[in-house]
């Protein structure tokens, strides 16, 4: 029987199993592995699902698609291409632990001295400078959606105050305040710890650019969790420097992997993660999947669609 659906993803037998283990009803999959396995497979089937990187390097050759589930929260490779004439859907509501935890572990660390802590303890040296605290400081949230919004909410549990940043400045849930993108300097002022949760659109290019970054008190903390060119990286490196930020800890960047040429590598007070704040488990993604494919079956409305001129 020839299936409808492929799924194109290094993980693409883990993400089969946890389809056939929580769909009611059998769901038709074909497990690839590779773009050039999906190729293989193609004869006709309407649906993709899995990586968007690599759904978009075989899109233009599968014409017959009508709806593509991306495993991620960021659909950037797939919005960007000229084709549009399918349905796109994201991910939503599944990232927000993940995300907070990664968050929440450092600016704990910064507060707690850690890697400086641990720098004294290779060296044999009694370091007795006390810890900071994070009750009662200010964090700016750029980006109210769900992952933002999860983030707030734990950050409320600390005792921590919550700004955040969107396009109106209309209200959110867990957050104490929110301002309109057009007040970001405003925004930025005042602020103990930074953190962006944004997506990659043309609206978001750069917000963070040397302007917006000296709005920042020297002794804020920034950690980027959404998309790369939020921020200007060179200006983020020369704030490090010169000591106009305490420290930063990025997850996301523009090139992945950063080049070895890349200054960031040697900034001050800056930690690297290698895109990892938050995992696509197939136990968290095949439900979201298994839901919208029953929906695209009985037609009914499919969740999370993708905006492809706001790029979420």
């Amino acid at each position: 029987m020839m299936t409808d659906c492929l799924i194109v993803s290094a993980a693409a037998a883990e993400f089969a199993a946890e389809i056939s283990r929580v769909a009611d009803t059998p769901v038709s999959v074909n497990a690839c592995t590779s773009e050039e396995e999906a190729v293989e497979n193609y004869s006709g089937q309407r649906i993709l699902f899995g990586n968007p990187a690599m759904i978009a390097a075989i899109l233009p050759e599968m014409p017959e698609v009508g709806w593509v589930q991306s495993t991620w929260a960021g659909v950037t490779p797939l919005t960007t291409l000229d084709r549009r004439d399918y349905t796109l859907t994201g991910v939503k509501d599944v990232f927000g632990p993940q995300i907070s935890e990664y968050v929440m572990g450092y600016l704990l660390a910064h507060e707690l001295k850690v890697h400086e802590r641990m720098d004294h303890q290779r060296q044999g040296n009694w370091f007795d400078a006390p810890s900071g605290a994070m009750h009662g400081k200010r964090l700016g949230i750029m980006g109210t959606g769900s992952i933002g919004a999860h983030i707030a909410q734990t950050a409320g549990v600390f005792g921590i105050n919550v700004v955040g940043l969107n396009l109106s400045g209309g209200s959110s849930a867990s957050f104490d305040e929110v301002m309109p993108v057009t007040g970001l300097h405003e925004f930025l002022g005042g602020l103990d710890y930074l953190v962006s949760s944004l997506p990659q659109t043309r609206s978001t290019e750069n917000l963070l650019d040397e302007a917006a970054l000296r709005k920042l008190p020297a002794h804020a903390y920034f950690i980027n969790v959404g998309r790369g060119n939020v921020v200007d990286d060179e200006a983020l490196v020369d704030a490090l420097q010169n000591g106009e930020l305490a420290g930063a800890a990025l997850d996301v960047f523009e090139e992945e992997p950063i080049p070895q040429v890349s200054a960031l590598w040697h900034a001050p007070n800056l930690s690297i993660t290698a895109h990892i704040a938050a995992i696509s488990h197939p136990s968290l993604i095949a439900p979201i999947f298994v839901d919208n494919y029953q929906r695209y079956h009985t037609g009914q409305p499919l969740k999370y669609v993708i905006d492809f001129d706001k790029g979420y």
